[in-house]
């Protein structure tokens, strides 16, 4: 089982590939299509999903794995296919996403606790029958200086949380994502992001060592260290990439395969930058790569809506935003390609 686990973690991050994150929740993805005027229905959504999965340029050759929500792995094509076959057939790996959303913890006001453990083993066996090999659990942290948040208990509760997911992940044969993300929402400068980030990572480490995970066969999904974005104090793109991986040497061990980034409402670009950048300052133990949403989302999105004869502009869209972060994942990427049309 660990080889199996190990190898799938491998192909998750392999040169120049990244993850899909298109398990937005039924509440996420309404928001989504209402900004392009799109009802939100299950045929919607299972059009608009499927034009991305039969983007064939960029499915085989950027993308090494698409995190799905519980909808979208039990949906089938126009044609009857199984949207978990149209990604396998390119090449790239099914996952799912098992959390049940941050709510609300108790004493700690402003701050959440992750939920989803309680019946977590058995939903993985039956996803693992659908085809997922990988998994994602979410984790949030905000930062409010004044409001002394976040506090220990709830950074020791969500990465507890974390690891025992992980834990029934692996048991399950399935490769967690571990994902503890910093929000950068708030005034927060780098500085701060930078701490709470730090803290929060050790605090995660340190839980998956005590459930005995391989950390050979997982990947992490972090927060970059970017100022919050009222801070009236923005980074430069070094910035940004020093501070990151200062933090992730500090913290991560270098068995860890891969770290596939969030991008945590940065724009398009930024979020490409940041990574070529980091990538370039080369002499790192892992992989690093993405795990995007809407930065790779966005475009294919706006260019799709909802309208069938669009289907093409939006995958060239998507293929673009695809190729773009695969250049930032080899170090490649520059600002004259972004420039390049669709």
């Amino acid at each position: 089982m660990s080889a199996e686990l190990d190898a799938i973690a491998q192909k998750m991050v392999a040169d120049g590939k990244g993850i899909l994150a298109a398990d937005e929740s039924s509440s996420t993805i309404k928001k989504r299509f209402d900004a392009i005027g799109v009802e939100s229905t299950e045929d919607n959504r299972r059009d608009y999903r499927e034009l991305l999965f039969r983007s064939t340029e960029a499915m085989k050759e950027y993308i090494s794995g698409v995190i799905l929500f519980d909808e979208t792995i039990r949906q089938k094509a126009k044609d009857g296919t199984p949207l978990v076959q149209l990604i396998t057939d390119a090449g790239s790996i099914p996952g799912i996403k098992v959390d049940a959303g941050a709510k609300p913890q108790p004493f700690c006001p402003g701050e959440t606790i992750t939920e989803g453990l309680d019946g977590l083993g058995g939903r993985l066996k039956e996803y693992y029958d659908l085809g997922a090999r990988f998994a994602k659990w979410r984790a949030v942290i905000d930062i409010d200086t004044a409001a002394a948040v976040p506090s220990y208990t709830s950074i020791r509760a969500n990465a507890h949380a974390l690891a025992r997911y992980a834990a029934l992940c692996q048991e399950a044969k399935i490769v967690p994502i571990v994902e503890p993300e910093v929000l950068m929402d708030g005034s927060h400068d780098i500085d701060t992001c930078y701490r709470v980030t730090e803290w929060v990572l050790k605090t995660v480490f340190e839980e998956l060592y005590y459930q005995r995970i391989r950390l050979e066969g997982m990947v992490l999904k972090p927060n970059m260290i970017v100022p919050g974005k009222k801070s009236p104090k923005q980074a430069s793109v070094e910035e940004v990439a020093e501070k990151t991986v200062r933090v992730l040497k500090s913290c991560v061990p270098s068995v860890v395969p891969g770290i596939a980034f969030l991008s945590g409402g940065q724009s398009d670009e930024e979020a490409t930058a940041h990574l070529d950048a980091m990538v370039k300052l080369g002499g790192l133990p892992w992989k690093l790569t993405y795990s995007y949403g809407r930065a790779l989302q966005a475009a294919p999105q706006k260019a799709w809506s909802g309208k069938a004869e669009n289907v093409a502009a939006a995958q060239a869209a998507f293929t673009h935003r695809a190729r773009m972060n695969s250049l930032a994942a080899l170090g490649q990427w520059t600002s004259s390609e972004e420039k390049k049309a669709a």
